[in-house]
C-alpha cells in the first residue's frame, strides 16, 4: 500500500517513530537498527514501509533501508513468524548476518533471537534458504544497507549485547554504547573485552 513515507520526524523511541506528512502523523514500528539511524527530531526522514492488517489493528512498519524491509517481508512467509518476531530478528541482526546464519544452517545463533526456539530456527533455515538464495546481495565486506562490515564477529556482538542487557542496559543503549566502542577500538574481538570497554567508558 505504501512504498515509503517521507516527511518530518516528530517523535522517536527505540521501537517506534512518528513522521509528519503534510499535517498527518504516521506512527511506524521500527527495528533497533532503524531507530539508531534516525535523524534528530524535526529533521526530514524517509522510511520504507510495510502495511500489515490484522483483525484488531492496522500497523505500519518502518525501515531505514529497503533491504531490511525486503528481508522483513520474506520472513513473514515462514509459518509461525509474524511481524513481531520478524522485527525482533532484525533488531538483533543485520539482514546480511541473518542471511549468513540461515544459509549456514546455524541453529544456535538463530535461537538467540527473542521468541525463536530450536524448532523455529530449523523452520527458518528450511523455509528461508531458497528465498534468500534467490535475492541479490552486495559484495562481501559491504552491508546491504551500504555500510561497510568490519569489527568482531556478529555472534560475539550479539553475546555482548545480551550481557549488557543483563547488566541493566536497554537494547537501544547497549547498541549505541557498543557501536561507539567498536568505532574507537575496532580491534576489539571478544565478548569480555567489548563489555569491559563499555563499562569503563560509559
Amino acid at each position: 500500500m505504501y512504498a515509503y513515507i517521507a516527511g518530518q520526524l516528530v517523535e522517536k523511541q527505540p521501537t517506534r517513530a512518528v513522521v509528519d506528512v503534510q499535517g498527518v502523523g504516521y506512527e511506524l514500528l521500527v527495528t533497533t537498527s532503524t531507530f539508531e539511524r534516525l535523524p534528530e527530531v524535526h529533521k526530514p526522514v524517509r522510511l520504507f514501509t510495510h502495511f500489515h492488517v490484522r483483525e484488531d489493528a492496522a500497523l505500519l512498519y518502518g525501515f531505514f533501508s529497503e533491504r531490511e524491509k525486503q528481508v522483513f517481508e520474506v520472513m513473514l512467509n515462514v509459518s509461525g513468524i509474524g511481524p513481531k518476531l520478524a522485527l525482533a530478528a532484525l533488531s538483533v541482526m543485520r539482514p546480511d548476518d541473518l542471511r549468513t546464519y540461515v544459509m549456514h544452517g546455524d541453529e544456535a545463533i538463530l535461537t538467540r533471537i527473542p521468541g525463536v526456539g530450536r524448532k523455529m530456527a530449523q523452520r527458518m533455515i528450511v523455509e528461508l534458504q531458497d528465498r534468500f538464495a534467490a535475492m541479490e546481495w552486495p559484495e562481501p565486506g559491504v552491508a546491504s544497507d551500504g555500510e561497510s562490515v568490519s569489527g568482531p564477529d556478529r555472534s560475539a556482538r550479539i553475546d555482548a549485547l545480551a550481557a549488557l542487557e543483563s547488566l541493566g542496559y536497554t537494547r537501544a543503549a547497549a547498541e549505541k554504547a557498543l557501536r561507539k566502542i567498536l568505532q574507537r577500538h575496532p580491534e576489539t574481538g571478544t565478548v569480555e573485552d567489548m563489555v569491559r570497554l563499555v563499562l569503563r567508558e560509559h
